[in-house]
């Protein structure tokens, strides 16, 4: 059995106390918020140890693994203390709003040999994962340009004062909801190298933004598009949209369906033909063992437990691979800031020539970074 502790009981730590709770091969032995009722009501009907500290939680509850499901800003500074502590950790997103910390918190933990997640759901969505499986096997050719979509109805009105209203925090539809979207796009095409164009837009929030539009520039001539809108009333709920083309064909997928035209019917994986395809996330969607929300939800949490059962560093949605959208983030908002440490920036050494490969990435985003913090900064003095 896994023994596992839980912080943050909001809406979505709720759901992982509820999932992670049902696991057969898990043991909730600690949960933790700051909020003393409800505590009080979770200790009461669920009989789970209960801490209102994070560091007697860590102290106490006799954990394999954690499970954060804080406030975005709060997460590098505990995902910090529960690897120190030899704890796997699974993360909810954004994995850290500064880059420069995600990519020492992703080295921590590869220097401790421990297992890591971030809780970017939509990969383990059966649509999204079948576009995966079509573009790594060559179905459309080589991948030219992506499109990726979110609008719903979720801020329709001026908020009241919460960490989601708050730019210091992390709050607005870039970090709270557009990052699911730019995760997709780099797992399906890669690292990001610059940003161009970038809009972050209010259209009701005060400090924060409601929609967020960008140009990418990612590896091998990859360029994808960014849209996501959250006061888009047009909409019944968040919607999530990804659209790619190749030089063989193209693929668009929602969590309903995938539909991927194939010029080659030579290319074509088993069960698809040249011409227009359909599939359906039922017919792609493996059963739960436990269901809040969505599959999905279940699915990434049993892969968590899975890997740190095999003591698997390697994952879909480790630290490693969470960075590289924590640097995509940053991009946007240098590139949206106008300051000078934007796109370009992201692909350039200190000394003005263009590095190989990841690490002239992550020098890139290591000064985007600072800016970033340098933005925040600036955004708390107000």
């Amino acid at each position: 059995m896994i023994r596992v502790g839980l912080v943050g009981l909001g809406k979505m730590g709720l759901s992982h106390v509820s999932i992670v709770n049902a696991h057969p091969d898990v043991q909730v032995t600690g949960i933790c918020d700051a909020t003393g009722y409800l505590l009080s009501v979770l200790g009461k009907y669920t009989g789970l140890p209960t801490y209102d500290d994070f560091d007697k939680m860590i102290a106490k509850a006799d954990l394999d693994a954690v499970v954060i499901a804080t406030p975005s800003a709060m997460h590098g500074p505990m995902v910090r203390k529960a690897l120190e502590a030899g704890l796997h950790v699974f993360c909810e997103k954004p994995f850290c709003l500064d880059p420069e910390e995600s990519e020492e918190l992703a080295a921590l933990a590869r220097s401790r040999g421990l297992v890591t997640q971030v809780g970017y759901h939509y990969r383990y969505v059966g649509a999204f994962a079948e576009v995966k499986r079509l573009v790594d096997a060559g179905a459309i050719g080589k991948v030219t340009h992506l499109l990726a979509e979110a609008y719903g109805p979720v801020v329709l009105k001026p908020q009241g004062s919460t960490w989601r209203t708050k730019k210091t925090l992390g709050g607005g539809s870039l970090y709270d909801y557009a990052a699911h979207p730019l995760n997709l796009v780099n797992w399906y095409a890669g690292e990001t190298r610059r940003a161009g164009g970038s809009v972050l837009k209010p259209v009701f929030s005060r400090e924060t933004d409601d929609e967020v539009f960008s140009t990418l520039f990612l590896d091998d001539d990859v360029t994808a598009q960014l849209s996501i809108n959250w006061s888009d009333e047009s909409q019944r709920k968040m919607s999530t949209k990804i659209t790619i083309w190749g030089t063989q064909g193209r693929i668009s997928a929602d969590r309903q369906e995938v539909q991927a035209y194939l010029r080659d019917g030579d290319l074509a994986p088993a069960g698809y033909t040249a011409g227009w395809n359909v599939k359906y996330t039922t017919e792609l969607t493996d059963e739960v063992w436990f269901y809040v929300r969505g599959e999905e939800y279940s699915a990434q949490v049993d892969a968590f437990v899975s890997r740190v059962e095999a003591g698997k560093l390697e994952g879909r949605n480790n630290f490693d691979a969470a960075a590289v959208t924590d640097r995509s983030i940053a991009m946007i908002v240098a590139d949206a800031s106008g300051t000078p440490a934007t796109a370009r920036a992201a692909a350039l050494a200190p000394s003005g020539a263009e590095p190989e490969g990841l690490a002239g990435v992550a020098a890139g985003a290591r000064t985007i970074g600072r800016s970033v913090r340098s933005l925040f900064r600036k955004a708390g003095r107000r």
